[in-house]
């Protein structure tokens, strides 16, 4: 998991997540929040019940707040993007449903994460999961060769959300879709009280539901569904949010 945009909070975070995968490298439990939320199954590896055969290593490495998978509908052939991999688990998993024929690309900006995912993908066997070093405003594909992009509680970590939606429908087929797992604000919560929440959950600056909505459809996604699953917080939840890119531009 990765990122905000300005370059020093950046790579503050890319440094907290290298050292939470250097720990689960070690056989280590790890945690980037109130480990009271993992605990609980707010966070973490309970959102994954079906998880059997994938590397103990790559579950004690998720560190999302959902399942993205779960709504993601993919299928044999297909290309998934996961953005912030972390330590692979749902690009194992995504693998795994795109075969035979399909490719499950991971997207993180930490080595140490990207060592821990490809020994994670290595150990599953999987030839068709690839890890790809960057930052998710700046996708390092080319346009147009995703049929699906996925994400589990990284975007709200970015200081450009705006750019990482434009990113993710500039990469997606026309007709490819979008299905992730993301922290969400409830409108009306009181700033302060939604900032040390958001500390608290190990969130970035996150956005109401409403937010998320405008910022997806000025992206030029369509269909956009957000539903919310369960409290992250005061004032915040974990939410599942689906769009899609058009099938053909209307001109």
């Amino acid at each position: 998991m990765i990122e905000p945009g300005a370059p020093g909070a950046r790579d503050a975070v890319i440094d907290r997540y290298s050292g939470l995968a250097r720990t689960a490298l070690a056989g280590g439990a790890i945690t980037d929040c109130d480990p009271g939320a993992f605990a609980e199954g707010r966070f973490g590896a309970a959102a994954y019940p079906g998880a059997a055969g994938v590397p103990e290593a790559a579950l004690r490495a998720s560190l999302g707040c959902g399942n993205p998978l779960a709504v993601a509908d993919l299928n044999p052939g297909e290309t998934v993007l996961d953005l912030g991999s972390g330590g692979g688990l749902d690009v194992l998993l995504s693998a795994r449903r795109v075969a035979p024929g399909g490719i499950a690309y991971g997207l993180d900006a930490s080595p140490d994460m990207l060592t821990l995912a490809r020994a994670n993908a290595a150990q599953a066997g999987l030839t068709n999961a690839r890890f790809l070093p960057g930052h998710i405003e700046d996708i390092p594909l080319p346009d147009g060769q995703v049929d699906v992009v996925i994400s589990n509680c990284v975007i709200n970590l970015s200081a450009d959300k705006p750019r990482v939606l434009a990113e993710v429908f500039r990469v997606l087929r026309p007709g490819g879709r979008l299905g992730i797992s993301d922290v969400t604000a409830d409108d009306g919560t009181d700033p302060g009280q939604m900032a040390e929440a958001e500390q608290q959950a190990g969130c970035g600056a996150t956005l109401t539901q409403t937010q998320y909505r405008d910022l997806l459809q000025t992206a030029g996604f369509t269909g956009v569904a957000i539903t919310s699953t369960h409290e992250a917080g005061p004032g915040l939840h974990s939410a599942v949010i689906q769009a899609a890119k058009p099938a053909h531009r209307h001109t």
